[in-house]
Protein backbone atom coordinates (compact mmCIF):
# COMPACT_ATOMS: atom_id res chain seq x y z
CA UNK A 1 0.00 0.00 0.00
CA UNK A 2 1.09 3.57 0.95
CA UNK A 3 4.85 3.96 0.58
CA UNK A 4 4.74 5.11 4.09
CA UNK A 5 4.13 1.88 5.72
CA UNK A 6 7.77 0.76 4.32
CA UNK A 7 9.48 3.48 6.33
CA UNK A 8 9.59 0.85 9.34
CA UNK A 9 10.96 -1.82 7.00
CA UNK A 10 14.20 -0.41 6.11
CA UNK A 11 13.24 2.94 4.38
CA UNK A 12 15.85 5.50 4.60
CA UNK A 13 14.64 9.53 5.42
CA UNK A 14 17.46 12.16 5.13
CA UNK A 15 17.69 15.59 4.70
CA UNK A 16 20.80 18.31 4.57
CA UNK A 17 20.75 21.67 5.13
CA UNK A 18 18.81 23.62 1.98
CA UNK A 19 18.76 20.08 0.77
CA UNK A 20 15.53 18.17 -0.48
CA UNK A 21 14.30 15.27 1.53
CA UNK A 22 15.61 12.09 -0.15
CA UNK A 23 14.10 8.74 0.83
CA UNK A 24 15.88 5.24 -0.72
CA UNK A 25 13.44 3.42 -3.09
CA UNK A 26 15.66 0.06 -4.64
CA UNK A 27 12.71 -1.64 -6.20
CA UNK A 28 10.26 1.45 -7.43
CA UNK A 29 10.33 -0.25 -11.09
CA UNK A 30 8.95 -3.64 -9.55
CA UNK A 31 5.34 -3.17 -10.46
CA UNK A 32 6.33 -0.97 -14.11
CA UNK A 33 4.95 -3.29 -17.22
CA UNK A 34 7.87 -5.01 -18.68
CA UNK A 35 7.43 -3.05 -21.74
CA UNK A 36 7.44 0.34 -20.18
CA UNK A 37 10.02 -0.61 -17.98
CA UNK A 38 11.77 -1.47 -21.42
CA UNK A 39 11.21 1.88 -22.87
CA UNK A 40 12.38 3.74 -19.86
CA UNK A 41 15.72 1.69 -19.63
CA UNK A 42 16.13 2.66 -23.37
CA UNK A 43 15.53 6.46 -23.39
CA UNK A 44 17.60 6.56 -19.72
CA UNK A 45 20.41 4.14 -20.11
CA UNK A 46 21.53 6.22 -23.70
CA UNK A 47 21.06 9.76 -21.73
CA UNK A 48 22.86 8.55 -19.17
CA UNK A 49 25.75 6.68 -20.45
CA UNK A 50 26.21 8.66 -23.87
CA UNK A 51 25.25 12.14 -23.16
CA UNK A 52 25.75 11.81 -19.09
CA UNK A 53 22.01 13.63 -18.34
CA UNK A 54 20.87 13.16 -15.10
CA UNK A 55 17.28 11.16 -15.67
CA UNK A 56 14.16 11.58 -12.53
CA UNK A 57 10.91 10.50 -12.95
CA UNK A 58 8.54 12.78 -11.91
CA UNK A 59 4.95 14.53 -11.65
CA UNK A 60 2.03 11.64 -10.77
CA UNK A 61 4.14 8.47 -11.50
CA UNK A 62 6.19 9.38 -8.28
CA UNK A 63 3.05 10.00 -6.47
CA UNK A 64 1.55 6.98 -7.80
CA UNK A 65 4.16 4.59 -7.06
CA UNK A 66 4.35 5.53 -3.30
CA UNK A 67 0.13 5.12 -2.74
CA UNK A 68 0.83 1.68 -4.00
CA UNK A 69 -1.26 2.69 -7.51
CA UNK A 70 -0.84 1.35 -10.95
CA UNK A 71 1.04 3.72 -12.93
CA UNK A 72 0.43 3.22 -16.98
CA UNK A 73 2.34 6.88 -17.72
CA UNK A 74 5.85 8.22 -17.09
CA UNK A 75 7.14 11.71 -17.37
CA UNK A 76 11.27 11.40 -17.84
CA UNK A 77 12.72 14.91 -16.86
CA UNK A 78 16.61 14.89 -18.11
CA UNK A 79 19.34 17.48 -16.29
CA UNK A 80 22.42 18.54 -17.05
CA UNK A 81 22.43 18.28 -20.90
CA UNK A 82 22.08 21.04 -23.68
CA UNK A 83 18.95 21.54 -25.58
CA UNK A 84 21.25 20.85 -29.16
CA UNK A 85 22.67 17.08 -27.64
CA UNK A 86 18.84 16.44 -25.86
CA UNK A 87 16.86 17.00 -29.67
CA UNK A 88 20.35 15.04 -31.16
CA UNK A 89 19.27 12.56 -28.71
CA UNK A 90 15.81 12.24 -28.91
CA UNK A 91 15.96 12.03 -33.04
CA UNK A 92 18.54 8.84 -32.44
CA UNK A 93 16.17 7.10 -30.17
CA UNK A 94 13.11 7.93 -32.85
CA UNK A 95 11.12 9.95 -29.99
CA UNK A 96 8.91 12.31 -31.29
CA UNK A 97 8.70 16.05 -30.51
CA UNK A 98 5.22 16.56 -29.11
CA UNK A 99 5.77 20.38 -27.77
CA UNK A 100 8.89 21.02 -28.61
CA UNK A 101 8.84 24.68 -28.02
CA UNK A 102 8.19 22.94 -24.49
CA UNK A 103 11.23 20.74 -24.76
CA UNK A 104 8.57 17.42 -24.62
CA UNK A 105 9.11 14.34 -26.63
CA UNK A 106 6.94 11.02 -26.79
CA UNK A 107 8.55 7.83 -27.11
CA UNK A 108 6.20 5.39 -26.61
CA UNK A 109 4.11 6.50 -23.73
CA UNK A 110 6.43 8.14 -22.21
CA UNK A 111 6.95 12.07 -22.04
CA UNK A 112 10.71 12.74 -21.77
CA UNK A 113 11.20 16.64 -21.23
CA UNK A 114 13.96 19.10 -19.91
CA UNK A 115 13.44 20.84 -17.03
CA UNK A 116 11.65 23.94 -17.53
CA UNK A 117 10.34 27.04 -15.39
CA UNK A 118 7.41 29.18 -16.99
CA UNK A 119 5.84 32.60 -16.54
CA UNK A 120 2.95 34.16 -17.69
CA UNK A 121 2.58 35.65 -21.07
CA UNK A 122 -1.17 35.47 -22.34
CA UNK A 123 -4.40 33.78 -21.73
CA UNK A 124 -5.45 30.22 -21.02
CA UNK A 125 -3.33 27.14 -19.77
CA UNK A 126 -1.46 27.57 -22.92
CA UNK A 127 -0.27 31.22 -22.60
CA UNK A 128 3.07 30.70 -20.68
CA UNK A 129 7.37 31.32 -21.57
CA UNK A 130 8.99 28.42 -21.36
CA UNK A 131 12.64 29.11 -20.40
CA UNK A 132 15.03 25.85 -18.97
CA UNK A 133 15.52 25.57 -15.07
CA UNK A 134 18.53 25.90 -13.99
CA UNK A 135 18.35 22.40 -11.18
CA UNK A 136 15.80 20.22 -9.66
CA UNK A 137 14.53 22.77 -6.85
CA UNK A 138 13.78 25.32 -10.08
CA UNK A 139 11.64 22.74 -11.98
CA UNK A 140 9.78 21.38 -9.54
CA UNK A 141 8.46 24.97 -8.21
CA UNK A 142 6.35 24.76 -11.49
CA UNK A 143 4.64 21.95 -10.37
CA UNK A 144 0.41 22.19 -9.07
CA UNK A 145 0.61 19.89 -5.92
CA UNK A 146 3.08 19.25 -3.86
CA UNK A 147 2.31 15.07 -4.01
CA UNK A 148 3.05 16.34 -7.49
CA UNK A 149 6.35 17.37 -7.51
CA UNK A 150 8.06 14.42 -6.15
CA UNK A 151 11.24 13.22 -7.95
CA UNK A 152 12.70 9.92 -8.54
CA UNK A 153 16.51 9.57 -9.00
CA UNK A 154 17.05 6.85 -11.33
CA UNK A 155 20.61 6.74 -10.74
CA UNK A 156 20.77 7.14 -6.76
CA UNK A 157 17.43 4.95 -6.69
CA UNK A 158 15.85 7.81 -4.35
CA UNK A 159 12.71 10.02 -4.41
CA UNK A 160 13.35 13.70 -3.90
CA UNK A 161 11.10 16.11 -1.84
CA UNK A 162 11.88 19.93 -2.50
CA UNK A 163 8.26 20.58 -0.65
CA UNK A 164 7.01 18.74 1.41
CA UNK A 165 5.07 16.10 -0.68
CA UNK A 166 5.59 13.12 1.52
CA UNK A 167 4.32 14.61 4.61
CA UNK A 168 1.34 16.03 2.58
CA UNK A 169 1.18 12.73 0.63
CA UNK A 170 1.12 11.01 3.94
CA UNK A 171 -1.49 13.05 5.18
CA UNK A 172 -3.61 13.00 1.99
CA UNK A 173 -3.77 16.42 1.35
CA UNK A 174 -3.53 18.54 -1.46
CA UNK A 175 -0.98 21.85 -1.53
CA UNK A 176 0.16 24.70 -4.05
CA UNK A 177 3.66 23.99 -4.57
CA UNK A 178 3.78 27.94 -5.35
CA UNK A 179 0.75 30.28 -4.61
CA UNK A 180 2.26 32.42 -7.30
CA UNK A 181 2.53 29.91 -10.53
CA UNK A 182 -0.26 28.21 -9.04
CA UNK A 183 -2.73 31.09 -9.64
CA UNK A 184 -1.48 31.80 -13.13
CA UNK A 185 -3.12 28.97 -14.22
CA UNK A 186 -6.44 28.48 -14.25
CA UNK A 187 -6.67 25.10 -15.19
CA UNK A 188 -5.08 23.76 -11.62
CA UNK A 189 -9.02 25.03 -9.76
CA UNK A 190 -10.12 22.28 -11.78
CA UNK A 191 -7.35 19.63 -11.26
CA UNK A 192 -7.60 20.44 -7.48
CA UNK A 193 -11.15 18.86 -7.87
CA UNK A 194 -10.43 15.94 -9.99
CA UNK A 195 -7.19 14.98 -7.62
CA UNK A 196 -9.50 14.72 -4.83
CA UNK A 197 -12.46 12.83 -6.26
CA UNK A 198 -9.64 10.27 -7.64
CA UNK A 199 -7.42 10.17 -4.57
CA UNK A 200 -9.46 10.97 -1.73
CA UNK A 201 -7.55 13.67 -0.75
CA UNK A 202 -8.19 16.90 1.09
CA UNK A 203 -7.39 20.17 -0.34
CA UNK A 204 -5.36 22.46 2.43
CA UNK A 205 -7.11 25.32 3.73
CA UNK A 206 -5.08 27.86 2.18
CA UNK A 207 -5.05 26.28 -1.13
CA UNK A 208 -8.65 25.76 -1.43
CA UNK A 209 -8.90 29.93 -0.42
CA UNK A 210 -6.28 30.25 -3.59
CA UNK A 211 -8.49 28.13 -5.94
CA UNK A 212 -11.98 30.22 -4.85
CA UNK A 213 -9.86 33.70 -6.11
CA UNK A 214 -8.98 32.32 -9.32
CA UNK A 215 -11.15 33.36 -12.84
CA UNK A 216 -12.16 30.46 -14.75
CA UNK A 217 -12.69 32.34 -18.11
CA UNK A 218 -10.17 31.91 -20.14
CA UNK A 219 -10.21 27.67 -20.49
CA UNK A 220 -11.51 26.30 -23.72
CA UNK A 221 -14.74 23.84 -22.70
CA UNK A 222 -12.61 20.63 -24.24
CA UNK A 223 -10.11 21.29 -21.61
CA UNK A 224 -12.32 21.71 -19.07
CA UNK A 225 -14.11 18.87 -19.89
CA UNK A 226 -11.35 16.58 -19.97
CA UNK A 227 -10.73 17.68 -16.28
CA UNK A 228 -14.53 16.59 -15.11
CA UNK A 229 -14.70 13.45 -17.22
CA UNK A 230 -10.82 12.28 -15.12
CA UNK A 231 -13.28 13.45 -11.90
CA UNK A 232 -16.04 11.77 -12.69
CA UNK A 233 -14.39 8.25 -13.02
CA UNK A 234 -12.62 9.18 -9.50
CA UNK A 235 -13.34 6.50 -6.79
CA UNK A 236 -14.10 9.39 -4.04
CA UNK A 237 -17.05 10.97 -6.27
CA UNK A 238 -18.52 12.77 -2.92
CA UNK A 239 -14.75 14.21 -2.73
CA UNK A 240 -15.28 15.60 -6.19
CA UNK A 241 -18.48 16.74 -5.21
CA UNK A 242 -17.86 18.90 -2.43
CA UNK A 243 -15.10 20.68 -4.17
CA UNK A 244 -16.90 21.25 -6.92
CA UNK A 245 -19.23 23.92 -4.89
CA UNK A 246 -16.42 24.54 -2.21
CA UNK A 247 -13.93 25.81 -4.69
CA UNK A 248 -16.41 27.85 -6.50
CA UNK A 249 -16.58 26.18 -10.06
CA UNK A 250 -20.74 25.06 -9.86
CA UNK A 251 -20.97 28.97 -9.03
CA UNK A 252 -18.84 29.90 -12.01
CA UNK A 253 -19.70 27.39 -14.36
CA UNK A 254 -23.61 26.94 -13.81
CA UNK A 255 -24.60 29.57 -10.95
CA UNK A 256 -25.13 26.69 -8.74
CA UNK A 257 -25.00 26.63 -5.06
CA UNK A 258 -25.86 23.94 -2.89
CA UNK A 259 -27.56 23.97 0.64
CA UNK A 260 -26.04 21.51 3.53
CA UNK A 261 -28.81 19.19 3.12
CA UNK A 262 -29.17 18.68 -0.89
CA UNK A 263 -25.02 18.20 -0.35
CA UNK A 264 -25.26 15.38 2.28
CA UNK A 265 -28.47 13.50 0.63
CA UNK A 266 -26.26 13.87 -2.97
CA UNK A 267 -23.23 12.53 -1.38
CA UNK A 268 -24.64 10.06 0.08
CA UNK A 269 -26.83 8.59 -3.04
CA UNK A 270 -22.99 8.76 -4.63
CA UNK A 271 -21.05 6.71 -1.76
CA UNK A 272 -23.90 4.10 -1.65
CA UNK A 273 -23.99 3.56 -5.11
CA UNK A 274 -20.25 3.58 -6.17
CA UNK A 275 -20.07 -0.17 -5.07
CA UNK A 276 -22.28 -1.21 -7.61
CA UNK A 277 -21.21 1.47 -10.64
CA UNK A 278 -20.15 -0.51 -13.73
CA UNK A 279 -17.31 0.27 -15.13
CA UNK A 280 -18.26 0.55 -18.74
CA UNK A 281 -20.88 3.40 -17.22
CA UNK A 282 -18.64 4.65 -14.45
CA UNK A 283 -17.76 8.56 -16.56
CA UNK A 284 -21.72 9.13 -16.70
CA UNK A 285 -22.93 8.00 -12.92
CA UNK A 286 -21.90 11.75 -11.26
CA UNK A 287 -24.27 13.80 -13.74
CA UNK A 288 -27.01 10.90 -13.92
CA UNK A 289 -27.28 11.73 -9.97
CA UNK A 290 -26.90 15.38 -10.49
CA UNK A 291 -29.80 15.35 -12.46
CA UNK A 292 -32.14 15.04 -9.09
CA UNK A 293 -30.10 17.89 -7.43
CA UNK A 294 -29.12 20.27 -9.68
CA UNK A 295 -31.66 23.40 -10.50
CA UNK A 296 -30.16 23.98 -13.69
CA UNK A 297 -31.35 21.60 -16.93
CA UNK A 298 -28.70 18.21 -17.44
CA UNK A 299 -28.73 19.72 -21.23
CA UNK A 300 -27.76 23.17 -20.27
CA UNK A 301 -24.75 21.77 -17.84
CA UNK A 302 -23.85 19.02 -20.89
CA UNK A 303 -23.26 22.02 -23.25
CA UNK A 304 -21.40 24.45 -20.87
CA UNK A 305 -18.81 21.40 -20.34
CA UNK A 306 -18.76 20.92 -23.56
CA UNK A 307 -19.43 17.29 -23.67
CA UNK A 308 -19.62 14.98 -26.34
CA UNK A 309 -23.22 13.67 -27.81
CA UNK A 310 -22.62 9.98 -26.16
CA UNK A 311 -23.26 11.81 -23.09
CA UNK A 312 -26.07 13.52 -23.75
CA UNK A 313 -27.43 10.15 -25.02
CA UNK A 314 -26.46 8.14 -21.59
CA UNK A 315 -27.24 10.89 -19.13
CA UNK A 316 -30.42 13.30 -20.36
CA UNK A 317 -31.80 10.53 -22.43
CA UNK A 318 -32.45 8.82 -19.57
CA UNK A 319 -35.21 8.33 -17.26
CA UNK A 320 -34.15 9.28 -13.67
CA UNK A 321 -35.10 6.55 -10.67
CA UNK A 322 -38.50 7.14 -9.45
CA UNK A 323 -38.91 6.93 -5.97
CA UNK A 324 -40.82 3.69 -6.21
CA UNK A 325 -38.68 1.19 -8.48
CA UNK A 326 -41.11 -1.63 -9.25
CA UNK A 327 -41.10 -3.95 -12.25
CA UNK A 328 -43.30 -1.92 -14.92
CA UNK A 329 -40.55 0.90 -14.66
CA UNK A 330 -37.89 -2.39 -15.07
CA UNK A 331 -39.39 -3.55 -18.17
CA UNK A 332 -39.83 0.18 -19.73
CA UNK A 333 -36.05 0.87 -19.83
CA UNK A 334 -34.98 -2.29 -20.94
CA UNK A 335 -37.13 -2.35 -24.17
CA UNK A 336 -34.30 -1.08 -25.85
CA UNK A 337 -31.08 -2.66 -24.18
CA UNK A 338 -30.64 -4.49 -20.44
CA UNK A 339 -30.05 -2.61 -17.72
CA UNK A 340 -26.36 -3.17 -17.25
CA UNK A 341 -26.92 0.00 -19.78
CA UNK A 342 -28.75 2.11 -17.70
CA UNK A 343 -26.86 4.77 -15.57
CA UNK A 344 -29.97 3.81 -12.59
CA UNK A 345 -28.33 0.51 -12.39
CA UNK A 346 -26.50 1.53 -9.50
CA UNK A 347 -29.25 1.56 -7.09
CA UNK A 348 -29.74 -2.53 -5.58
CA UNK A 349 -33.64 -2.51 -6.26
CA UNK A 350 -32.90 -1.85 -10.19
CA UNK A 351 -29.90 -5.15 -9.76
CA UNK A 352 -32.07 -7.58 -7.88
CA UNK A 353 -35.63 -6.26 -10.56
CA UNK A 354 -33.58 -7.10 -13.70
CA UNK A 355 -32.01 -9.98 -12.67
CA UNK A 356 -35.44 -11.59 -11.32
CA UNK A 357 -37.18 -10.13 -14.36
CA UNK A 358 -33.87 -11.48 -16.64
CA UNK A 359 -33.46 -7.77 -18.25
CA UNK A 360 -30.10 -7.25 -16.86
CA UNK A 361 -27.94 -8.13 -19.45
CA UNK A 362 -30.85 -8.73 -22.35
CA UNK A 363 -33.17 -6.04 -23.37
CA UNK A 364 -37.41 -7.22 -22.72
CA UNK A 365 -38.19 -8.78 -25.85
CA UNK A 366 -42.16 -7.91 -25.93
CA UNK A 367 -43.68 -11.19 -27.63
CA UNK A 368 -45.94 -8.59 -29.94
CA UNK A 369 -44.44 -7.39 -33.00
CA UNK A 370 -44.93 -5.23 -35.48
CA UNK A 371 -45.15 -7.75 -38.43
CA UNK A 372 -48.03 -10.11 -36.16
CA UNK A 373 -49.85 -6.29 -36.41
CA UNK A 374 -49.60 -5.94 -39.94
CA UNK A 375 -50.93 -9.51 -40.55
CA UNK A 376 -53.43 -8.09 -38.44
CA UNK A 377 -54.26 -5.72 -40.76
CA UNK A 378 -52.87 -2.46 -38.91
CA UNK A 379 -50.59 0.05 -40.48
CA UNK A 380 -49.60 3.37 -40.18
CA UNK A 381 -50.40 5.86 -37.02
CA UNK A 382 -53.26 3.20 -36.32
CA UNK A 383 -50.06 0.15 -36.01
CA UNK A 384 -47.53 2.09 -33.71
CA UNK A 385 -51.29 3.08 -31.63
CA UNK A 386 -51.78 -0.94 -31.20
CA UNK A 387 -47.90 -1.50 -30.49
CA UNK A 388 -47.62 0.48 -27.79
CA UNK A 389 -51.08 -0.59 -26.08
CA UNK A 390 -50.31 -4.13 -26.48
CA UNK A 391 -46.28 -3.57 -25.34
CA UNK A 392 -48.17 -1.72 -22.32
CA UNK A 393 -50.40 -4.14 -22.02
CA UNK A 394 -47.81 -7.56 -21.86
CA UNK A 395 -45.47 -5.50 -19.76
CA UNK A 396 -48.79 -5.18 -16.85
CA UNK A 397 -48.70 -8.86 -17.13
CA UNK A 398 -45.29 -9.35 -16.44
CA UNK A 399 -44.81 -6.59 -13.91
CA UNK A 400 -48.35 -8.24 -12.07
CA UNK A 401 -46.77 -11.92 -12.26
CA UNK A 402 -43.14 -10.80 -11.31
CA UNK A 403 -41.15 -13.20 -13.94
Amino acid sequence: MAGYIIYGHGWRMTKGPSMPTTISFLNFFSQTHPDTLRHIQTITQYLMHHCHAKCYIVGGAVRDRLLGRDCQDYDIECFNISIETFEKAMMHLGAEGVGKSFFVYKFHNLDISLPRKETKSGKGHKGFHVMLAGNEKEASRRRDFTVNALMYDIEREQILDFWNGLGDLQQKRLKAVDEKSFAEDSLRVFRAMQFAARLGFKIEKKSCKLCQNILLEDLPKERIFLEFEKMFKGAYLHYGLYYLFALGIAKKLFNEEIGRKTFIAWSKELQSGQKYFQDTLRPYYFLFIARKYLKTDIEQILKILGAPKYYHRQISQMPLLPSRVDARFILHTALKEGIVKYPGNYDPRVISLAKRLKVWKKPFRPKITASILLEEGFSGKELGKELAKRIEKEIAFYAKKGV
